[in-house]
């Protein structure tokens, strides 16, 4: 009975959309602006099936053709927000919604069980891919433009003390065509996967009973994409200046030690402190006495647990000092002087006692925490293979859905691109 009444409310629905939309047919009278500096004509009315939350709806429009130019105008499609889509603002909304959430063929049936919807898994794909393709482009117009100075965000108030930006990589499955010619960690030598950074910036202002740090409420924002570090870095700097980089105290850059993760704090935000990673760190020091294993022989746990001490107080050189008064052979020497070149390398940002004195994090959680739920828990299932294109875009999607900025990418109804 339930599905019934709502089957019929949405058909009620869907006829009374009809006729509101068919007061206004698009005529503006017999000419035109087609876009490009002409004027297009009136060619006769031409109808449109519309998809929407209450079922297709069919509307009557307005034709013009511009000679000059060799296209069609259709000046009710552009108010409406479906030029080149038959998807309506707010059914694209939930496809959009259930794209980020599930894997397609799930979004396709869920829209189809909850909201009595009928799409096919292609059409889903690909309208969820269109709307997350321009949701990438908007952000990184909208980098642009603070980068340029043409936008000028505003102070956040109240001003936190400290904004962090965590930084880190993972793993995306890739259809063979978007690896090709890369070497890879697999039995074969090729790559399989491509990696996405993950930005995750928030602000901290207070401390627990403890001491130790605690994330403002809702004040994480991510940004992700495959494309290289060079684009990467402006998106992350552009959120930071957008998130008051240029007001608040205390900057901090926390990452894993890999070398890019630094070039882009140098370069883009020099004021910021550099971190590495406390348990990265740690696992390195366990990486480290393995290899030494054979020589430390009994001592070896006592002789971590120390370097586990100097660690955390950031006292670097008597670490690398321990792990080099030991007897080592050439072979061993030469292995033990690459593994503490992480350490040397990185001391300054591994000045862990002082960070805590400072009332900092110095563990990368939230980015790690956020590439598991941002990016595994949707790119990463099984079977799944992306291409460049379509993982950038649903990245977008979940990081918008994640930093709370969903209604964003609806602020206008031009934020949608043409479904091919």
């Amino acid at each position: 009975m339930e599905l019934a009444i709502r089957t019929a409310m949405l058909g009620l629905g869907g006829s009374l959309l009809e006729r509101l939309l068919a007061a206004d047919t698009g005529h503006r009278g017999p000419r035109t602006d087609c876009g490009a500096g002409h004027q297009a004509g009136f060619v006769g009315y031409r109808a449109k099936t519309i998809d929407t939350v209450l079922g297709p709806v069919q509307v009557r429009r307005a034709y013009y053709h511009c000679a000059d130019c060799g296209h069609g105008v259709v000046p009710r499609d552009d108010e409406l927000g479906v030029a080149g889509s038959s998807l309506s603002p707010g059914l694209a909304t939930m496809v959009d919604r259930a794209g980020a959430a599930a894997p397609f063929a799930k979004a396709s049936s869920l829209l189809g069980d909850l909201a009595g919807i009928a799409l096919t898994t292609k059409r889903v794909e690909r309208a969820a891919e269109a709307d997350g393709a321009a949701a990438a482009a908007a952000t990184q117009a909208h980098a642009g433009a603070i980068l340029s100075r043409r936008v000028v965000p505003l102070p956040p108030a109240p001003l936190p003390d400290k904004l962090y930006i965590a930084v880190d990589g993972t793993g995306v499955p890739m259809v063979p065509a978007e690896t090709a010619g890369r070497a890879g960690k697999a039995a074969d030598g090729r790559a399989h996967t491509r990696e996405i950074k993950l930005a995750c910036l928030f602000t901290q202002t207070s401390l627990d009973p403890d001491g130790r740090p605690v994330r403002d409420p809702g004040s994480s924002t991510y940004l992700a994409t495959l494309a290289p570090v060079e684009q990467f870095a402006p998106l992350v700097h552009a959120e930071a200046r957008r998130r008051g980089s240029e007001h608040i105290r205390q900057l901090v850059v926390l990452g894993d030690g890999a070398p890019w993760i630094w070039n882009l704090a140098g370069q883009r935000l020099p004021a910021a402190t550099q971190i590495v990673d406390l348990y990265h760190a740690r696992e390195h020091l366990h990486d480290l006495a393995n290899l030494l294993a054979p020589i430390l022989g009994q001592d070896h746990p006592a002789w971590l647990t120390a370097r586990l001490a100097d660690l955390d107080a950031g006292d670097i050189p008597a670490l690398t000092a321990a792990a080099r008064d030991l007897p080592l052979t050439n072979t061993k020497a030469g292995e033990v002087d690459k593994a503490l070149g992480y350490f040397e390398n990185n001391a300054q940002r591994m000045r862990y006692a002082r960070f805590r004195e400072l009332g900092m994090f110095v563990g990368s959680g939230a980015v790690e925490a956020g590439c598991k739920a941002i990016i595994g828990q949707r790119l990463k299932l099984s079977g799944m293979r992306w291409s460049e294109r379509g993982a950038d875009a649903i990245a977008a999607l979940r990081c918008h859905d994640a930093s709370g900025q969903w209604a964003e990418i609806w602020t206008e109804t031009h934020n949608q691109t043409t479904v091919a």
